[in-house]
């Protein structure tokens, strides 16, 4: 009962507040073998109003203006209170002049343990670890808040990154996906890469390719699209360093369909140097870009 009060003052503390995010929670436990799915949908309720309704920042956002993002949550362990499964997390970018949102970050997350009680409030505290389940979510939001901002501003996003860095070294108690020992595409080193000077090209990437190319795609989707091209030598650059650099994979996780698909229609452009230069960086998408058709 008490878990429950709680719970309900949570929903009600939070709905005014204001919101940054317009995000869709999803838990899939087709995999877990339990009978009662009730704690199921009590988590995906709570977690929606979590990432929704609370303010992460202190800017005033317009409906219009929150950003488009989801979580899915597909479980594959469920003992007692205890969650095993991946996080599958999706943000995007409205375009101007466009009804187009465009994919800025798609990550899966295969480190996903934490401990839930049915009607647990979750709160957020900037200063203290208070559930690896809100660690977790948290860290991806501003992640999320920090790329966004970055596609707007050039290094925009750093209070957000900064913020994320703090979230995992509070964390380091929570297990698998915190540290550098679990793996090398984890939380600790996805905000490592992203943060780190030496990895600043990717950041000047998201500012590039959205901000001087994608926001003019329509306007002037000729200069749009070289202007696209030419944030490509950013991460070029990035390549020739540390060619199996995080970010890189990072951001063609998201691009690649995007790119794809620009380059297939509207004003043509000489796409050769381009196309060589993605098959070097990004070869992983190889079977991507040959359907380009330029």
């Amino acid at each position: 009962m008490r878990n429950l009060l709680l719970f309900l003052s949570f929903l009600i503390n939070f709905s005014i507040q204001s919101q940054e995010l317009t995000c869709q929670v999803i838990i899939n436990s087709n995999l877990v073998d339990q009978t009662n799915q009730k704690i199921f949908k009590t988590l995906e309720v709570s977690l929606n109003e979590f990432v929704n309704n609370n303010s992460w920042t202190n800017i005033d956002f317009l409906q219009n203006e929150r950003i488009k993002c989801s979580f899915v949550l597909n479980l594959t362990q469920y003992n007692a209170d205890l969650f095993e499964g991946t996080l599958q997390i999706l943000s995007q970018r409205p375009i101007f002049m466009s009804d187009y949102d465009s994919p800025i970050f798609n990550f899966l997350d295969k480190d996903i343990k934490f401990k839930y009680e049915e009607y647990q409030p979750l709160f957020y505290n900037s200063e203290s670890f208070e559930s690896n389940l809100i660690s977790i979510f948290s860290f991806y939001i501003y992640l999320i808040l920090a790329l966004d901002a970055d596609t707007y501003s050039l290094f925009g996003g750093q209070k957000y990154i900064d913020e994320a860095q703090k979230i995992v070294n509070l964390s380091q108690q929570g297990g698998k996906g915190w540290n550098q020992n679990n793996s090398n595409r984890n939380r600790f080193w996805l905000v490592d890469a992203i943060r780190s000077n030496s990895y600043k090209e990717y950041r000047q990437t998201l500012y590039d390719y959205h901000r001087k190319g994608m926001d003019f795609l329509t306007d002037d989707p000729l200069n749009a699209k070289k202007q696209i091209m030419f944030s490509f030598t950013n991460l070029e650059k990035l390549y020739l360093r540390r060619p199996n650099a995080l970010p890189i994979q990072i951001f063609f996780d998201a691009k690649s369909q995007e790119i794809l698909d620009i380059f297939s229609s509207g004003p043509k452009v000489d796409f050769e140097n381009t196309y060589i230069l993605l098959n070097k960086v990004a070869p992983f998408f190889a079977s991507k870009w040959k359907q380009i058709n330029y």
